[in-house]
């Protein structure tokens, strides 16, 4: 099970631009919701949208058009009671 930290320093890491790493923390928890939202939020950003889809209904979101990924990592983050 991942922790709130972790899922805090995988937002950090899409913040910073370090895409890769954030995907190497989210993907040791699948069933967890907010590591699938913010592995959603990956893929979406790096165009892979079939993927991005895929982990959306994992989570039980939708992607969304006319949202920046910084302004959906930010919600995540507030979801997760702002750590």
């Amino acid at each position: 099970m991942i922790s709130k930290k972790a899922l805090g320093e995988a937002i950090q890491e899409c913040l910073a631009g370090n895409w890769a790493r954030a995907h190497e923390i989210v993907m040791k928890d699948e069933e967890n919701e907010f590591a699938c939202w913010i592995h959603a939020v990956v893929h979406r950003r790096e165009g892979d949208l079939s993927n991005a889809r895929y982990w959306y209904t994992r989570c039980g979101h939708r992607m969304r058009k006319g949202i920046a990924v910084e302004e959906e990592l930010a919600e995540i983050r507030d979801a997760l009671g702002g750590r």
